[in-house]
């Protein structure tokens, strides 16, 4: 039973210096000004998204996976592939 009585204020002991620790702690925080006044800001849903949005972006350039911008075609350049194609055709028509 001694040694049991010795434990327990081994314990007592060390929650005093615990609480005194977090006391510093505390005063620490008040003394620096702590920011913090309990009002949380609110987002929108869309400002959400756009963060999502945006981290999975970064996330998926990290990873390699980024999606590469839809190539397009000049109207120009799709009248010369279809020229050159017409052209291929009649050489093989032609030729049969």
């Amino acid at each position: 039973m001694k040694h049991l009585n010795e434990v327990v204020q081994q314990l007592k002991r060390e929650r005093e210096r615990t609480q005194k620790q977090l006391q510093r702690i505390d005063e620490a925080l008040a003394a620096l000004g702590s920011s913090s006044n309990g009002m949380s800001r609110t987002m929108s849903a869309a400002g959400r998204r756009r963060i999502s949005l945006a981290q999975k972006a970064r996330w998926a350039k990290a990873r390699g996976h980024a999606p590469k911008p839809k190539r397009t075609i000049s109207a120009a350049g799709r009248r010369r592939i279809a020229a050159a194609q017409r052209a291929r055709w009649a050489k093989i028509k032609s030729a049969a």
